[in-house]
C-alpha cells in the first residue's frame, strides 16, 4: 500500500470506532456526521480488504486484524499530535483548552480550588474536568490520551511516563470531640483500642496498615470507604477514628467537632506527585498548566 494514496484521516475514524465500538459516538467524538464515519469505515474496509468492526447482537467488535492495528495507529496518532504540538506558542489568557485530569477527593478539596481561582484571573477560557482516581495509576488512560494528568501518590511510576514532585503531606489521626475512650493525648496502645475507619482511594497499600504489620501489631478497621471527603463527616458524628492527611484534617477541625492528635509513631512525609505522559514534556499548554499547579504548592496552598 502506498502511504502517499492513503487518506490518513481514515486513521483517526478507525481510532475512534475502536474507542468507542460504536458508529454513533465516534462520530461525536469526531465532530463528523454518523453517514461520514459510516463512509469512511467502507473505505477502510475496502483498502485494508478486512471488515474490520462486525455487529454482535447490538454491539460492534472488531476484528483481529482491527485489534492488531489499534495500538500502533494510536501511538502513531499520538505522536504525530504532540510534534506538531512541541513548537506550538500557548498564550493562556485566550486559549480555551480542556484538560482531563483525574485525583482523590482529598486532592480536588486541596488543589482545585486555589488553582481555578488562579486560572479564572490568568487563562479564563480554560476548562477542566475532574475523574476519581482509581486506586492505582490510571496508565492506559494516560497512554491513551484520556488523562491529560493524574495528581496522587503512587508507590512506582513507570519510565515512559514523568513525575514531578508536587507536594509533601503527614497524617494525623481525627475522633470527635468528646471521644469517650480518648483524653488530652494519643499513644500507640490508645490508638489500637479505637474502631477506625480506613480511606483506600487512590491508594494500594495504607501506610499506617503497612507499619503496624510490620511490628506484629493491627488495628480494628471496622468501616472501609473510598471517600476522604465523607470520613471526616462519618468521624465527627460516630465513635470511629481516620488516619487523614493533615491538610484535609486540619481543614475539617475547622468545620467540624474534630481532636487532631499526631500519629504515636513516625510515618514520616509521603510524597504527592503531578504524572503525564514523557512524550509531551514538550507540550506547551500542558507544561504550562503543570507549572500553574506546582506554584500553588510553592506560595504555600498546599503544605
Amino acid at each position: 500500500m502506498n502511504i502517499y494514496n492513503f487518506d490518513l484521516n481514515l486513521l483517526r475514524v478507525l481510532d475512534a470506532l475502536l474507542r468507542e465500538r460504536n458508529v454513533s459516538r465516534a462520530a461525536e467524538r469526531l465532530s463528523l456526521s454518523q453517514p461520514a464515519v459510516s463512509n469512511a469505515l467502507n473505505r477502510l474496509r475496502e483498502l485494508l480488504d478486512d471488515p474490520l468492526l462486525v455487529r454482535v447482537g447490538r454491539a460492534m467488535q472488531p476484528t483481529p486484524r482491527a485489534l492488531s492495528l489499534e495500538a500502533p495507529i494510536r501511538d502513531a496518532l499520538q505522536q504525530i499530535e504532540h510534534t506538531l504540538n512541541a513548537g506550538d506558542f500557548f498564550d493562556p489568557a485566550s486559549s480555551r483548552q480542556r484538560f482531563v485530569i483525574a485525583v482523590t477527593d482529598y486532592v480536588e478539596l486541596i488543589c482545585m480550588p486555589a488553582l481555578m481561582a488562579h486560572l479564572a484571573r490568568v487563562a479564563p477560557g480554560i476548562r477542566l474536568s475532574i475523574q476519581h482516581l482509581t486506586p492505582s495509576l490510571p496508565a492506559a488512560a494516560l497512554d491513551d490520551g484520556e488523562l491529560d494528568l493524574v495528581l496522587g501518590r503512587f508507590v512506582e511510576v513507570p519510565t515512559r511516563f514523568h513525575a514531578r514532585r508536587w507536594a509533601s503531606e503527614t497524617l494525623q489521626v481525627a475522633v470527635r470531640k468528646g471521644h469517650p475512650l480518648v483524653g488530652d493525648s494519643l499513644d500507640l496502645d490508645g490508638f489500637l483500642r479505637l474502631r477506625h475507619l480506613w480511606v483506600h482511594g487512590g491508594q494500594t497499600r495504607g501506610m499506617v496498615d503497612q507499619w503496624l504489620e510490620e511490628q506484629g501489631l493491627s488495628r480494628d478497621v471496622v468501616y472501609t470507604t473510598p471517600n476522604y471527603l465523607q470520613a471526616a463527616h462519618i468521624v465527627a458524628s460516630s465513635d470511629l477514628a481516620a488516619v487523614l492527611p493533615t491538610a484535609l484534617a486540619r481543614h475539617f477541625a475547622k468545620l467540624l467537632p474534630l481532636q487532631l492528635f499526631d500519629l504515636p509513631f513516625d510515618l514520616g512525609a509521603f510524597q504527592l506527585d503531578i504524572v503525564s505522559v514523557a512524550q509531551r514534556e514538550r507540550d506547551a499548554a500542558l507544561q504550562w498548566l503543570i507549572e500553574q499547579i506546582a506554584a500553588i504548592t510553592a506560595s504555600g496552598t498546599v503544605r
